[in-house]
């Protein structure tokens, strides 16, 4: 009885350890963060800043410090997802296409793309205007400008789009509302914020200490816990990649299988050699290829039909060598 109640007691040990052990890097989703898309506000973007500033890339690039933060998925580099862009020549207008948008997803080998578009940037008094907004976030009260004691509001909505489908897998919005009130959206603490062309660093002080900045953070804190909440919902994709060395420059190989075939930046696959072939001894076909793991290559650099691969074994690679997820 007493063995009984010791296993039981440890039993109920590693199901609470196993209830802590955090979800890992393999298990969760990969995504890419497209920036949003602002047309709809942007006659505010062009008043408030003095210049047609690209809110949209400021929103996804906090998006992504907010999304790491949950836990849930792991994000693309901006770098990589840049790339495919230029690569590609995909225009803005392209990117907010669901077909477009999961193009893109499989350049970049992810399990989905988020898009978004921001549908509210400004004041909750409707009677104000815009016209005369300074450079400068802090320079409001000249011109038109007709600010009351208002709140400021910043409203997003967000598409989780299947990279094989162009499905769109779920759809959120959220809205941020300033805690405080003021007579220009810079107020209640903002010691001015300059505003040029270009993206803005909405994880910046000076632009959080802003009534639209404490709105935009809380609104992109809500999408995402929103977001974070759908990560079920996305297909688990599980990919075999296997291909060849083609090239080989000291421990920099270039292998001849890239995104299309599945291959991400930062995978580890198997470099093996082949030893020998076995055939049927009736019809003379190969039937079993034996080989032998000379080492492992970890992928640097990715295109649609190639990838650029660091080698780490005790041996040397050859051309010709298979490379294959372990």
């Amino acid at each position: 009885m007493a063995s009984k109640s010791r296993f039981l007691g440890v039993f109920a040990l590693v199901v609470i350890l196993l209830a802590a052990i955090p979800v890992s890097a393999q298990q969760k989703k990969r995504v890419a963060i497209l920036d949003f898309e602002y047309g709809t506000v942007q006659n505010w973007v062009d008043g408030m800043f003095g210049a047609n500033v690209d809110i949209g890339k400021g929103i996804s690039d906090l998006l992504v410090e907010k999304l790491l933060n949950t836990g849930q998925y792991s994000i693309i580099e901006r770098s990589a997802l840049d790339k495919v862009l230029k690569e590609q020549n995909f225009s803005n207008s392209d990117r907010a296409d669901s077909s477009s948008a999961a193009k893109i997803g499989q350049l970049l080998g992810v399990d989905a793309i988020i898009t978004g578009s921001i549908t509210q940037f400004g004041s909750d008094d409707n009677s104000t205007g815009v016209g005369g907004f300074g450079r400068r976030l802090g320079g409001f009260g000249v011109g038109n400008v007709r600010m009351n004691n208002a709140k400021a509001i910043v409203g997003i909505s967000s598409r989780i789009i299947d990279i094989n489908t162009a499905e769109i897998l779920a759809a959120v919005t959220a809205k941020g509302e300033s805690k405080r009130k003021g007579a220009a959206l810079s107020g209640g603490g903002g010691s001015g914020w300059s505003g040029g062309g270009g993206g803005i660093d909405m994880g910046a002080s000076n632009f959080r200490n802003t009534i639209i900045g404490e709105a935009t953070h809380e609104a992109v804190e809500n999408l995402a816990t929103d977001l974070a909440g759908k990560a079920s919902v996305l297909p688990t994709r599980t990919v075999s990649v296997e291909g060849l060395v083609a090239d080989i420059d000291g421990k920099t190989m270039i292998l001849n299988v890239g995104t299309r075939s599945g291959v991400k930046v930062g995978d580890t696959l198997s470099v093996q050699r082949k030893v020998r072939e076995v055939r049927d001894p009736a019809s003379g076909k190969v039937i079993r290829s034996i080989t032998e793991t000379v080492g492992s290559a970890t992928v640097t650099e990715a295109d649609e039909s190639s990838a650029v691969a660091n080698f780490v074994g005790t041996g040397a690679p050859k051309v010709g060598d298979v490379v294959k997820t372990p």
